[in-house]
């Protein structure tokens, strides 16, 4: 598959135990490891391929999330998304997202009528928020068990 700005990746719920395989290899690699991937063709001949470091991480990466997830979208970093898809990625209400763009802390810029935020910046304010968010979630299941179990 050609990918311009989006590529979706999904595998077969058969194939998950293969492909966390894949991912524990390629993640367990040391640093002096030789990375190579063969192909062998129907006839029988084959075609390998030297990986460099850096893909074999992004490959790993990408095979580790493909074991546990039905799909997964690759977005160009230079990408623009719509405030929707931009709550959707930072977990907020579309009108939060609004507001957010409203006063500058969400940089975007018009098409026509429209709004578009660079990926780059909604991911950044998710790298910024996920200290934050976390621990509110502890301190949600703190309170949960409190509740549960009384003071």
């Amino acid at each position: 598959m050609g990918m311009n700005l989006m590529a979706r990746y999904s595998i077969p719920t058969a194939e998950r135990p293969a492909t966390t395989l894949g991912a524990e290899v390629l993640n367990g690699r040391t640093p002096t490891d030789h990375i190579e991937v063969t192909v062998t063709h129907a006839d029988g001949t084959r075609q390998a391929a030297v990986l460099s470091t850096a893909v074999a991480e992004i490959i790993g990466d990408l095979l580790a999330t493909l074991s546990g997830s039905d799909q997964v979208t690759v977005l160009a970093d230079d990408v623009e998304v719509s405030p929707e898809d931009a709550a959707a990625i930072l977990g907020i209400s579309r009108p939060l997202v609004r507001r957010r763009m409203d006063s500058g802390r969400l940089p975007f810029r018009r098409v026509g009528s429209h709004r578009r935020l660079r990926l780059s910046d909604v991911l950044e304010i998710k790298r910024n928020e996920a200290p934050v968010r976390q621990a509110l979630g502890e301190l949600q299941a703190d309170t949960d068990d409190l509740i549960a179990h009384g003071a």
